[in-house]
């Protein structure tokens, strides 16, 4: 029995890694995070190494000081995470099962049982007959990037160009999409919170409700029962988000994160476990912890980066007129569209609730000025 706290090593010292540190202050974890910059978002908060990620040499040294390594982000080449795992380092997710993380055609390989949209991978042109379809780039694509809708020929030979293998998927016509947070330890106990509905707007999540209202309480079952099952056969251990696109009564597969995901940021302010607390206690192998809404409803609205810079002064007139709204800065520097925060508001009513974290998104963006 290891007789002092664990110290828990993350690679990458993003907002993820920041939203780490109070559960891990809480649970008397240490944490210590491999950022690329001092400036990076958790770095600003806690222990942290700076260097390069795809440097085995130098990830080796950072394990050392560490009981357990895990990430905050999927762009850890899969030769290093193997490398690090044969010098004998304990990291999560493993190797076998990050890999269905970070190339998507092994994962559609990998889950050619699950319900998911007909795919094949092509290298020219000739290998597709129909249009529309959905183009995307094998590993490296996040946030719709390395995504693309093509309708012709012409457009599919030029994303060719620059990247000569691509995953072909069937334009699936859905009615909405849904994401389901599962967290598994390695002795294979399991949770999965409720299915949360995701409302993207160019490639971007900008909206969650959770529960999802847009399915059936039987489709949500299934739809976490298939997230279980999914984390059970390809073997992570930590938290995973199962994306999905519904259609009537059908699921599709959508794709993985094995990490703690936007779409499960709700659950810091809404869940009697959050996502972050849920991750550590996994990769730990401590018991996991409940998963049930702390509220009826929670919605979670993400502020992207507008015009406006001055992020703090807003809460004065944000929390004086709901002080009931939660915020969570990053401290990340402002840029147009880029993910600088989020806000969260839990009750029984769905539609306040939204349209109060519609408002603090428009405002705190700049959208809007009242």
């Amino acid at each position: 029995m290891n007789e002092r706290f664990p110290r828990v090593g993350v690679i990458g010292a993003g907002q993820l890694a920041r939203m780490m540190v109070a559960p891990a202050t809480a649970l008397g974890i240490d944490l210590l995070l491999f950022a690329q910059s001092p400036a990076d978002s958790g770095a600003q908060l806690t222990h942290h190494v700076v260097g390069d990620y795809t440097d085995l040499d130098a990830l080796k040294e950072f394990a050392a000081n560490c009981d357990v390594v895990t990430f905050e982000h999927e762009l850890v080449p899969l030769s290093v995470i193997r490398g690090l795992e044969a010098a004998g380092v304990r990291i999560y997710p493993p190797a076998s099962a990050f890999i269905y993380s970070q190339d998507k055609a092994q994962m559609r390989e990998k889950l050619s049982s699950y319900p998911s949209p007909e795919w094949k991978v092509v290298t020219s042109t000739q290998e597709i007959e129909r249009y529309p379809l959905i183009a995307k780039a094998i590993s490296g694509g996040y946030d719709g990037r390395g995504v693309w809708k093509i309708n012709s020929q012409d457009e599919l030979a030029e994303i060719l160009k620059t990247n000569p293998k691509l995953l072909i998927e069937e334009l699936v016509s859905f009615d909405s999409e849904i994401a389901v947070m599962v967290a598994r330890s390695p002795h294979g106990q399991a949770t999965s919170w409720s299915p949360t509905e995701t409302v993207q707007e160019d490639g971007i999540c900008t909206l969650t409700i959770s529960p999802a209202q847009s399915i059936t309480p039987e489709l949500a079952e299934r739809a976490q029962k298939l997230a279980l099952d999914i984390a059970q056969e390809v073997g992570v251990v930590g938290v995973m988000a199962v994306e999905m696109f519904v259609k009537g009564e059908k699921i599709f597969i959508n794709e993985l994160a094995m990490r703690p995901h936007n779409s499960g940021h709700w659950t810091i302010d809404g869940a009697r476990t959050s996502q972050f607390e849920q991750h550590l206690r996994a990769i730990l192998d401590l018991p996991l912890g409940d998963p049930s809404m702390t509220a009826e409803y929670s919605v979670m609205g993400n502020i992207l980066g507008g015009e406006k810079t001055d992020m703090y002064r807003p809460y004065l007139h944000l929390m004086a007129r709901n002080p009931e709204l939660k915020f969570h800065q990053y401290k990340k520097e402002v840029r147009p569209g880029r993910k600088i925060g989020h806000v969260t508001a839990v009750g029984s009513d769905l539609l306040q609730l939204t349209t109060d974290v519609q408002h603090a998104r428009d405002y705190m963006s700049g959208a809007i000025d009242e």
